[in-house]
């Protein structure tokens, strides 16, 4: 009997989005937030909100006088605790939009746990606010629901990747989140050690040198949910720390590993958001996308391939395309179907587009019924001009776009531009079928201007093709990595390769790299050492996990998807950081600040 009692002062908690009309006759315990509050006609009504959803609680006068005076003081946000019996709402009185809408909890307990002052912006009735503010009183912003369920989805897909590789034999094993610094990529963070003055530990910009040891060290299948960090400029889908799944494994190739991160995903999105993935993803080289898209991120939900015309135009009177095209460059187009709508001036700001990527003009035709209006048609022949038609299979309506440059030029100038103009004639849409690609075969150096050499396009310990070893020491142009990017919508998701796991190899890359064999010693020495004594063929891939949320939640941006980000400026506004700090902590680490007043 005490028992019984007890269960009657203090009946079970329930989740304001699980009550149910299973639950109708029973008296329950619910808490959480103040979601919206309405009087009609002497009786309160109170959308209660915790993190499963929400729940009508009714305060009636005549039933329980005493709690109804305290429910006229809640206002949005109040903490309460509510205990009440749950019953069924009146006929005709349901709410649709809710999981709980058949039913109500008429209560008879009340107790404000704490009231809130007004929030800087709506919590219940949402409506777009500077993100700056949002950043602030982030712990409001994430009582939000629309944010609550992208952080529960994150968690979902991380707990069902996590499920799958422990399926497959992996084992997550952490790594040192100090570490050496080594500045082939991106700008390290760096942290000042206080027992070692005057050295300096790296927080990791990936955990590449480590997985590669411990498949060295024989654990054959490794994964980590890790952090990394990287100073760098920041963007919508970039942050200073930022979140990877992270994957090796020995004995493998590039399709062992492709099959193993396609079956990951979609065991994660049929967990997540129960739709299947189709799986195989297609295949592209990377020649095969930079010369139909401009790009090795190729976003494939719509058309617009690019199209060659060089050798069409190689004789031709337009000296624009037939200089460059005599000169090794290339002319090639984009065949905007229904882009005829453009204005001139919308033209003109194209040709300002494709001038930021180095451009120097943008060459256009508009495609009637019976005729072609351009300022070039002068300069071809007929046949010269049927022939572009032809091979650009435009139809009246059309506008074709063209851009004569190096090749570099080209692609990035009408990659982007095909981008542009798919936004600008909303060939993309909500509803656009989401489209993954793997791009293969990517070159394994590239050459910068800025150093004066060749540098690693993904990072130095990826493997040549074995049938271009022959070249690292003549023609490294020509050098293909065994390095895979799988891309979804024009995004990266994730990247990898195969590694070097011979060390006459590695040294090879590093020569090429003009990295010194004192250098590569003193930086990657440990590497170096466990390469030889016995290391094993291995590769793995990496994904942002920041970005597989975002895009699998529909948001704009990876700080959506991330409980605290920083902003593109690198700021925590919420707790302000970064931040001075106390001259006692520099002495310690013997660092004396120079002046940066101006």
């Amino acid at each position: 009997m005490i028992q019984d009692k007890a269960a009657q002062n203090n009946p079970e908690r329930i989740g304001c989005g699980q009550v149910s009309l299973d639950l109708v006759g029973k008296k329950i315990t619910l808490a959480g937030w103040v979601h919206r509050r309405r009087d009609h006609g002497g009786v309160i009504f109170i959308d209660l909100r915790d993190r499963s959803g929400l729940v009508q609680v009714v305060f009636n006068p005549q039933e329980a006088p005493d709690i109804f005076r305290v429910a006229e003081r809640l206002r949005s946000e109040y903490v309460i605790k509510v205990i009440g019996e749950v019953r069924r709402r009146p006929e005709g009185s349901a709410n649709p939009n809710l999981v709980t809408g058949e039913v109500e909890v008429y209560a008879d307990q009340l107790e404000v746990l704490n009231p809130a002052k007004t929030p800087p912006f709506e919590i219940a009735d949402y409506r777009e606010v500077d993100e700056a503010l949002r950043l602030k009183y982030r712990y409001l912003d994430l009582r939000r629901p629309e944010m609550q369920s992208k952080i529960i989805a994150r968690h979902r897909i991380t707990k069902a990747v996590r499920d799958y590789l422990d399926k497959q034999g992996f084992l997550e094993i952490e790594t040192p989140v100090l570490t050496r610094s080594t500045p082939e990529g991106a700008r390290d963070y760096l942290v000042p050690s206080r027992v070692h003055q005057g050295s300096f530990y790296a927080l990791p910009q990936s955990p590449q040198l480590f997985k590669q040891i411990l498949m060295v060290s024989g654990f054959e299948k490794y994964f980590q949910i890790v952090k990394c960090f990287r100073d760098e400029d920041l963007r919508a889908d970039r942050q200073p720390e930022f979140t990877q799944i992270d994957i090796e494994m020995s004995f493998v190739e590039p399709e062992d590993v492709q099959r193993l991160a396609e079956g990951m995903l979609a065991y994660a999105y049929k967990e997540v958001f129960g739709k299947d993935l189709p799986v195989p993803f297609p295949r592209m080289t990377w020649a095969e996308a930079m010369d139909r898209y401009g790009t090795d991120r190729p976003d494939l939900r719509f058309g617009l391939e690019l199209i060659n015309f060089t050798d069409l135009v190689k004789d031709s009177q337009f000296k624009v395309f037939a200089k460059v095209a005599q000169a090794g460059g290339e002319v090639k187009g984009i065949n905007a179907k229904g882009g005829s709508v453009l204005s001139r001036r919308e033209l003109d700001g194209l040709t300002e587009f494709v001038g930021e990527f180095g451009a120097k003009g943008l060459a256009w035709m508009v495609i009637g019924e019976n005729e072609i209006k351009s300022p070039i048609t002068k300069f071809f022949t007929a046949e010269e001009l049927d022939s572009i038609l032809e091979r650009a299979q435009a139809e009246p309506g059309d506008l074709l776009l063209f851009v004569a440059d190096e090749p570099q030029v080209v692609a990035a100038s009408l990659g982007n531009l095909r981008l542009k103009l798919a936004g600008r004639l909303g060939l993309i849409s909500e509803t656009s079928e989401d489209r993954y690609v793997w791009i293969t075969d990517f070159p394994m150096f590239e050459y910068s201007e800025e150093e004066g050499r060749y540098v690693a396009l993904h990072h130095p310990f990826t493997s040549p093709k074995e049938e271009d070893l022959k070249l690292l020491g003549s023609d490294l142009s020509a050098v293909k990595a065994k390095a895979y990017d799988l891309v979804l919508n024009g995004l990266e998701l994730g990247g990898g390769s195969i590694r070097i796991h011979r060390p006459e190899v590695q040294q090879q890359v590093f020569e090429a790299l003009k990295v010194s064999p004192e250098e590569a010693a003193d930086k990657f020495g440990f590497l170096l050492d466990g390469l030889s004594y016995g290391a094993p063929p291995h590769g793995g891939i990496a994904f942002g996990l920041d970005r597989l949320v975002m895009l699998w939640t529909g948001s704009e941006s990876i700080r959506e998807v991330i409980a605290f980000p920083k902003t593109q400026s690198a700021m925590d506004l919420m707790v302000k950081a970064p931040a001075p700090v106390e001259k006692k902590q520099l002495d310690e680490l013997g660092i004396e600040l120079a002046d940066f007043r101006e």
